[in-house]
């Protein structure tokens, strides 16, 4: 064991239940898969694919649903051949099989108690087809990645649902999740050309091929006898044809598709309509392909407010007859609650009871036509019974972005709002239904009656044009009485929406868990017997998902509801959506945000000391803590803004002892020895070789501890020169902080970045000065990184004082030359300041190098040559900082063509922690280097160093920054070299 090996129990939560809770993962389990399941799917599949230990079971039991059900084991396959394996291996063991991918179902469907199946992971990627008219997506694809190949072509899927940026195409296929504006002409059903699918049995269909029904005649026979039997019983009743036409005429996901039968000729094409919404109980969808849609990119929106609901209500009709794409409605409870919401009106809070908002949203392909939607907006405008309540009120259509991206933001901020401030320690559900649009209003006084009668915050938002309502229950699953409370609304809310409104109680989150007993309610007993012939002729041996769509027990939606304990703080908010996974880089690696904050949760729910807690941790401090990159792109992507990242440096700290925090802040008290010190041992490192060295610092990390030594890795840069560039204090319009890590790595050529600052700086007539004592100084993120209090406290307090007399008391910026760097300097020293610094941060003006070049520079700059081509590596501190755009204006002075791969995400480098986890660099941008040494460019830029050495690392390629790029297009013919 290493030396300095931190102990597990340092991570043991604090302040445990008085009594355990029912839910916990039980003491039996702390072992992981049992034997022989276990030893049969390793030997069956290999051990990479599969997860036994108890840290595993648990992380993956919780999704984005209400419930919780650990599995005995979790397979990770990676194409169909896998797939049919643990298939056939279910059928001879009588074993039983969930598909997950994003786990953002809200309704318990993408969880099992059995076999688990993680169908994400491998199972990713997108071909544009015809010019973009059609697309062939693997099923653990985002719709948001999805998206952002066809943008390319001018196309877009027609589904779009509100977490497009985490969940899958397959999913999605699997729910029929609609969104904002598929509606029911839009959405899988109605847009999928084809799609590949194994059934139960191992069988394999591609819809898409001319022999398909011929091949599924002769591999099952008795299916396609079936299947055409029940088609020409179903043809044969008038009644049940008329019935299921108008169960589709609105939005619905309850239960299956039986238009299938009506709209498929053929077993193939029958097989083809039911997998869409089956949610994983008929077989797994591994391919897609679907027609996509025009981009139309000119869009036009307003926020209108009214004085009631019955008013909303009344003018939606309106504006979907005059063209609208997407008419949303927000009551005034959630109007009011979203203002916790950053960017939302603050004085929105004080907005009169009954109000109620519509965003209505037009899209146009050309201005003509776009000038055309408006001119019928504001005649319908015109005839509206608007209100104004409050000052920021406009009441009128805009073709500002900004302004729209708001709009939609304050829409969105409904799950944000309610959800994020929910008690502590309940458990949130998510319910959708839909009715006949004519009778919206009337459904949403019905709905915030019965919650506000069975104790629930009242508040409902939707997409109005469809007549689909969203809205959110909060409840204590610990307690019985609130779980009966609960069962009680469900009761109370699916008989009314049913026998009042003739509507669907799932409009597009599927039927799931928790609406599974009251299918029989909405579509009766015959359509739901032919429901269950069904399900037992695809899948006789109820291998997949069983009680997921189909269930007798009138108790299923209050079984399996999971408690929610109290967690830290900056993590109790969190409702396990999922929303921060896609960002996270280690999430092919080890977890993710949500699932280190549900391993914390069942920490909490163990009593002190158990078998199972003992296992979370021991497993927790390398699979939490060590190889989260601390990139905090998490905090951006989370509806209720947890950084987990942060939590994890938290974490960091706790496990640190006492003489390592001493050791941390001395070395932050004499930094400028240790800077020194760095350089000169780099620049020894290049002269000794990086074997030599590789295999010197693969020895220290196995003596004293592998999250303390870094390694040192191949393509690693040389040092940079001890003397930084001349620069004068008189005449310099800004202060250039060359950053520790440019001051101690060198560039990939014969010019320095210092050098090429200063360069275009004067060539712009910008001249910059660099102060004589920058070194010794930092951003501080050394120590923030690593969760060294001390340090950091040192640090961030003398580079603020510093560059307040640097500055001349924030009279002139401060430009910095590194991305992480100028985040640093920015925000993250703040929380570490003393009080008067903190009154001097505040009066500074700290701007990213690649801001200066792009808004102060480039105006004044003559490009004299350009590159072929260049792509691109955004940092997350420039997505946190909100300055990639910036990136792509300075490589597009400098290159013809430039490129930002779809993939591009946190490279995971973060500092030195890529050397302390490669494998955390090259799992989190294997995806982004896949397609970076796909084609050739001529350069590979980016905006701060180490993730520079990163990328070089996971791509073999030669990254560097723009501004280098820039100072070479701009360079005069006369002028020479130096670094």
């Amino acid at each position: 064991m290493p030396l300095l090996e931190p102990d597990p129990d340092a991570l043991r939560p604090d302040g445990h239940r008085e009594a355990p809770a029912a839910d916990r993962v039980p003491e039996d389990r702390a072992g992981g898969t049992p034997e022989p399941l276990r030893g049969d799917l390793i030997a069956l599949l290999g051990a990479d694919k599969v997860l036994t230990g108890i840290s595993d079971l648990v992380r993956y039991a919780s999704d984005a649903s209400p419930y919780r059900f650990v599995p005995r084991v979790v397979v990770v396959p990676e194409d169909i051949d896998d797939v049919s394996a643990v298939l056939s291996y279910a059928h001879g063991k009588g074993r039983e099989v969930v598909f997950r991918a994003a786990g953002t179902s809200l309704n318990g469907q993408a969880q099992g108690e059995d076999i688990l199946v993680d169908v994400r992971r491998h199972w990713t990627g997108v071909e544009v087809l015809d010019g973009g008219a059609r697309a062939r997506i693997a099923p653990g694809t985002t719709v948001a990645r999805a998206n952002a190949a066809l943008a390319r072509h001018g196309r877009v899927l027609g589904p779009d649902p509100a977490s497009a940026i985490a969940c899958t195409v397959g999913g999605v296929v699997a729910n029929n999740a609609s969104g904002m504006t598929a509606g029911t002409t839009r959405n899988s059903y109605r847009t999928l050309a084809s799609l590949t699918f194994v059934l139960p049995t191992g069988t394999v269909v591609d819809t898409a091929e001319p022999d398909a029904d011929e091949r599924l005649a002769r591999a099952e026979p008795a299916l396609c006898a079936g299947l055409m039997g029940l088609k020409a019983e179903i043809e044969s009743d008038a009644g049940l044809v008329a019935r299921v036409r108008a169960k589709y005429a609105i939005k619905n996901t309850n239960g299956y598709r039986l238009d299938a039968f009506l709209d498929g000729s053929t077993p193939v094409g029958i097989l083809r309509g039911l997998m869409v919404g089956s949610e994983g109980t008929f077989g797994f969808i591994s391919e897609v392909v679907f027609d996509t849609l025009p981009l139309e990119r000119r869009v036009s929106a307003a926020l209108l407010f009214f004085a009631s609901l019955l008013a909303a209500a009344a003018a939606v009709p309106l504006f979907t007859a005059a063209g609208a794409s997407a008419v949303e409605l927000m009551d005034g409870n959630t109007l009011r609650a979203s203002v916790s919401v950053e960017g939302v009106p603050a004085d929105w809070a004080g907005l009169p009871g009954p109000t109620t908002a519509l965003l209505v949203e037009f899209r146009a392909p050309d201005e003509a036509t776009q000038d055309a939607y408006e001119a019928k907006a504001r005649a319908t405008l015109e005839g509206l019974p608007l209100v104004s309540p409050v000052p920021s009120v406009a009441n009128s259509f805009t073709r500002d972005q900004r302004i729209v991206a708001g709009y939609w933001k304050a829409r969105k901020a409904f799950v944000t709002a309610v959800g994020g401030a929910r008690p502590s320690g309940t458990t949130l559900i998510t319910e959708d239904f839909a009715v006949p649009p004519e009778r919206l209003a009337e459904a949403c006084e019905a709905l915030l009656e019965l919650q506000t009668r069975h104790g629930f915050d009242a508040a409902v938002a939707g997409h109005a044009a469809h007549g689909n309502l969203h809205f959110l229950l909060a409840f204590d699953a610990s307690e019985p009485a609130d779980v009966e409370r609960y069962a009680a609304f469900m009761d109370e809310f699916c008989r009314l929406t049913v026998e009042r409104f003739d509507g669907s109680l799932k409009a597009e989150h599927a039927t799931g868990r928790n609406i599974a007993p009251f299918l029989e309610l909405e579509w009766g007993a015959g359509a739901t017997e032919l429901m269950w012939r069904t399900k037992r002729l695809i899948d006789p041996d109820g291998v997949l998902a069983p009680r997921v769509v189909l269930d007798r027990d009138p108790r299923a939606h209050v079984r399996g509801l999971k408690t929610i304990p109290r967690v830290e703080a900056i993590a109790d908010p969190c409702i396990e959506c999922g929303f921060c996974e896609p960002t996270c880089p280690s999430k092919d690696l080890t977890t993710t945000p949500r699932q280190r904050i549900v391993l914390r949760r069942e920490m909490m729910r163990q009593p002190g000391n158990s078998a199972v807690e003992k296992g979370l941790l021991e497993a927790y401090g390398y699979d939490a803590v060590d190889t989260c990159a601390g990139d905090s792109t998490c905090g951006l992507a989370c509806p209720v803004g947890i950084d987990t990242g942060a939590l994890m440096k938290e974490f960091r700290h706790a496990r640190h002892s006492r003489r390592e925090e001493k050791a941390a802040a001395l070395a932050a008290r004499h930094f400028r020895a240790l800077e020194t010190s760095a350089r000169l041992a780099v620049a020894a490192a290049d002269r000794i070789g990086s074997r030599r060295v590789t295999a010197v610092t693969r020895a220290a990390r196995r003596v004293v501890r592998p999250d303390l030594v870094p390694e040192w890795l191949p393509r690693m840069p040389g040092a940079a020169g001890s003397a930084l560039p001349a620069t004068a204090r008189v005449g310099a319009v800004a202060v250039y902080y060359p950053a520790c890590v440019n001051r101690i790595f060198a560039g990939p050529g014969d010019v320095s970045l210092a050098r090429a600052v200063v360069a275009v700086s004067e060539r712009a007539g910008k001249p910059v000065w660099i102060p004589d004592d920058v070194k010794g100084t930092c951003c501080a993120t050394i120590w923030h990184s690593k969760g060294y209090d001390a340090g950091n406290v040192v640090m961030a307090n003398r580079v603020v004082e510093a560059a307040w007399g640097w500055t001349a008391g924030g009279r002139l910026p401060l430009v910095v030359d590194a991305s992480s760097c100028t985040l640093g300097i920015a925000r993250e020293v703040v929380p570490y300041l003393t009080t008067d610094n903190r009154e001097l941060h505040a009066g500074l003006t700290v701007v990213d190098s690649l801001v200066w070049a792009a808004e102060q520079l480039l105006p004044h700059l003559t490009v004299r040559r350009t590159l072929g081509s260049a792509v691109l590596h955004p940092t997350c501190s420039m997505r946190h900082l909100g300055d990639e755009a910036q990136l792509r204006a300075v490589a597009e002075a400098c290159a013809d063509e430039v490129v930002v791969p779809d993939d591009a995400g946190c490279c995971a480098f973060a500092g030195d922690r890529g050397m302390l986890h490669k494998e955390l660099t090259e799992s989190a941008t294997r995806e982004e280097a896949a397609f970076v040494t796909s084609r050739d460019f001529d350069a590979h830029l980016s905006a701060n160093r180490m993730c520079e050495v990163g990328m070089d690392h996971a791509t073999g390629r030669g990254y560097y920054s723009a501004l280098l790029a820039l100072e070479h297009a701009t360079r005069p013919v006369t002028e020479g070299r130096s670094g």
